[in-house]
């Protein structure tokens, strides 16, 4: 019969664990809360610049990609954006305001002489942080495309957060381009 006292200490433990856990998404961005306890199991939520020209992309459903073949020439691409007809620094103002736009989406990091920003987002519950790496690539006169990555750094048990992600930054910067679709 010793089990029994064993099985409800470890009961106890789990409800203790449980607890802690539902006070901790409940306390969100607080000190002490979910983000703190993100932070201390997998580190800073910005997981740093990527460089497109390399990238090589590991078989998971946690990232997703828009990029053309020419500047992505390693990785397969969710999606393939168009050739916007806006100069690059125009460009780089919408993906900022879309940005802006998107709910629990902060601005990590703006590469003052070359064309990355990068974009801390979390899901609404469990705040799970993804890293957005947007690089604008110049097209000629008064066009630009870019490059979008997004990574989970957790693998939240959430589905399809990063390609539906992808897909919403997609449509509102070509909304906001002037564009009515993107190809990809």
């Amino acid at each position: 019969m010793i089990w029994r006292p064993a099985a409800l200490v470890l009961l106890g433990l789990f409800l203790a664990v449980l607890a802690a856990g539902g006070l901790a998404v409940a306390r969100g961005e607080e000190p002490g809360g979910i983000e703190e306890v993100w932070i201390a199991l997998f580190g800073p939520p910005d997981l740093g610049p990527v460089a497109f020209a390399n990238l090589a992309r590991t078989p998971s459903r946690v990232d997703a990609l828009a990029c053309a073949p020419d500047i992505c020439p390693l990785a397969r691409a969710d999606a393939v954006p168009p050739d916007y007809a806006v100069p690059g620094a125009r460009l780089r103002e919408i993906v900022r305001g879309v940005a802006e736009d998107q709910p629990r989406t902060a601005l990590v990091f703006t590469d003052r002489w070359g064309e990355q920003d990068r974009y801390v987002a979390r899901t609404a519950w469990l705040r799970c942080p993804d890293t957005i790496a947007v690089e604008i690539v110049g097209r000629g006169e008064g066009r630009a495309s870019l490059a979008l990555y997004i990574r989970s750094q957790a693998g939240c048990p959430v589905p399809a957060t990063s390609r539906d992600r992808l897909d919403t930054w997609l449509a509102a910067i070509a909304a906001a381009a002037g564009l009515d679709s993107t190809k990809g």
